[in-house]
C-alpha cells in the first residue's frame, strides 16, 4: 500500500501522527473496540507498510473510551468462523498471524498503553507490542479456552512465555482467565503502571521518536532475531550490527555532543 503517515487516513481505526510518533486508536468504544475481518485486513496492511515508512520513528497503540480491545467481535467474527470450511479457517488464522507478524517486522517500536478490557485478539496486540503500560484497572485475558478454542494463538505459544516465563504463560493460556494489572506487572507483562497510560506511552514515544531512530530499529530487530541462535551466534550478530550503528551520523553527533557538553541532537541518520 502506498503510506504516507501525514495524509493517512484508515477506515477502520483512529490514526494521529505528530512528531515521528505515531498513534493507533481502536475506535469501537460501544462494544469495547472489537476487531473485525476489516479491521484485522487494515490493521495489517498498516504495519507491512509501516516497514518503510521511516519518518515514523515510534508507535502507540490504544483503544477508545476506557477499554483497549475485547478481541474478535462475537457477531462479525465468532459467528462466521462457524460456518467456513477448513480452507477457509485456515485463511483467517493466517491472516491474523500475519498482524503479529507485521508488528513484530515494523522497525519502529511498538509501545501499547491499555485500559480496561484487554481480551483475546486484544491482549495479543498488546503482547505483540514491544512495550505495555497499563491502567490499574486494566485485566488481559488470553480466553481462548472459554470458547473451546486452544491458548496457541497467534504466536501466544511462542511469545508470551518469553515475557512471563512458561509456567505463568501455561496458567493463563489453560484457564484463559483475567489476569490482574497487578498481577500482570509483578510478572513483567506490563513494563509500568500508569493512571493515565496514554499518555505514559507519548510521553516514552516522543521520547524514542527524539533519540537514535536507526540504532533503536537495530534493537528491536535484534531483540526478535536473537530468539533463535545460539549465544555465539547473537554475540557475532550483534558485533555486526553494532559496528553498523558507529558509522552513522547520529553516533558521531553523540560523541561530538558529549565532547563539548551538551545534549545530542538525534536525527536518525
Amino acid at each position: 500500500m502506498s503510506f504516507d503517515p501525514a495524509t493517512f487516513a484508515p477506515r477502520h481505526f483512529l490514526w494521529g501522527f505528530d512528531d515521528g510518533v505515531a498513534t493507533i486508536t481502536l475506535n469501537r468504544p460501544e462494544r469495547k473496540n472489537p476487531l473485525t475481518f476489516d479491521s484485522y485486513d487494515e490493521l495489517r496492511d498498516t504495519f507491512w507498510a509501516l516497514d518503510k515508512s521511516y519518518d515514523v520513528k515510534a508507535i502507540v497503540l490504544t483503544g477508545a473510551g476506557g477499554n483497549f480491545c475485547s478481541g474478535g467481535d462475537v457477531h462479525e467474527i465468532i459467528g462466521p468462523l462457524t460456518r467456513m470450511d477448513e480452507d477457509g479457517l485456515l485463511a483467517f488464522t493466517r491472516m491474523t498471524g500475519d498482524l503479529v507478524r507485521a508488528m513484530r517486522a515494523c522497525p519502529q517500536p511498538v509501545i501499547a498503553a491499555v485500559e480496561g478490557v484487554c481480551a483475546g485478539a486484544g491482549a495479543i496486540l498488546a503482547m505483540a507490542s514491544d512495550l505495555r503500560f497499563a491502567a490499574p484497572d486494566a485485566k488481559a485475558a488470553f480466553l481462548f479456552t472459554r470458547v473451546g478454542l486452544s491458548g496457541a494463538d497467534m504466536g501466544a505459544c511462542a511469545i508470551l512465555p518469553r515475557i512471563i516465563g512458561h509456567g505463568r504463560a501455561a496458567e493463563l493460556l489453560f484457564t484463559g482467565r483475567n489476569m490482574s494489572a497487578e498481577e500482570g506487572a509483578a510478572w513483567g507483562f506490563w513494563n509500568r503502571l500508569a493512571d493515565d497510560p496514554l499518555a505514559e506511552a507519548q510521553t516514552l514515544a516522543r521520547q524514542l521518536a527524539s533519540g537514535p531512530s536507526r540504532a533503536h530499529f537495530v534493537t528491536k530487530k535484534m531483540l526478535d532475531a536473537e530468539w533463535h541462535v545460539s549465544i555465539e551466534e547473537a554475540i557475532e550478530m550483534e558485533a555486526r550490527a553494532q559496528a553498523e550503528c558507529m558509522q552513522t551520523r547520529d553516533f558521531h553527533r553523540a560523541f561530538e555532543a558529549f565532547a563539548n557538553k551538551r545534549q545530542p541532537d538525534f536525527q536518525g541518520d
